[in-house]
């Protein structure tokens, strides 16, 4: 099957997330993860606001999108959405100091099972929650 998009640029702009409570999502991702808010747009007359956050610029990056319902305080997550990944550069270090902060690790670092032990190259993960439940994968790429 021929891709609609191969003639044209194409990359992945950002995931969204229902959030029930803005501050405390923004504190995890800013503060635990080290994201930093890119930018925010209200508004009112929809009753909600969304935040973007990333580890760069959106125009090079692809970002998370945080969008907070005013009205809304329970959302259910479903069984098709799986996870977030992010690189990391020592996933021992960050779930030791993450556990400190109090954030749920609900897969201790290790290695990646199933991958092919012969290459040397497993990667290490750990498997964290967020303040609203979304799980959140941290990868220690093992290179060669």
């Amino acid at each position: 099957m021929m891709s609609h998009f191969e003639n044209s640029p194409a990359r992945l702009l950002h995931t969204m997330l229902r959030v029930r409570n803005l501050d405390r999502a923004l504190d995890f991702y800013c503060t635990a993860l080290g994201m930093r808010e890119i930018r925010r747009e209200t508004f009112p007359e929809g009753r909600f606001t969304l935040v973007f956050v990333g580890y760069g610029e959106e125009a090079d990056n692809t970002v998370i999108e945080l969008t907070h319902n005013w009205d809304e305080n329970a959302y259910t997550h479903g069984t098709g959405f799986g996870h977030i990944a992010i690189e990391v550069p020592d996933v021992e270090k960050l779930c030791s100091d993450l556990t400190q902060a109090g954030v749920p690790v609900i897969r201790p670092a290790g290695p990646m099972r199933y991958a092919p032990v012969e290459t040397g190259q497993r990667d290490m993960i750990a498997f964290i929650t967020d303040p609203d439940g979304y799980r959140i994968e941290l990868v220690e790429r093992r290179r060669a």
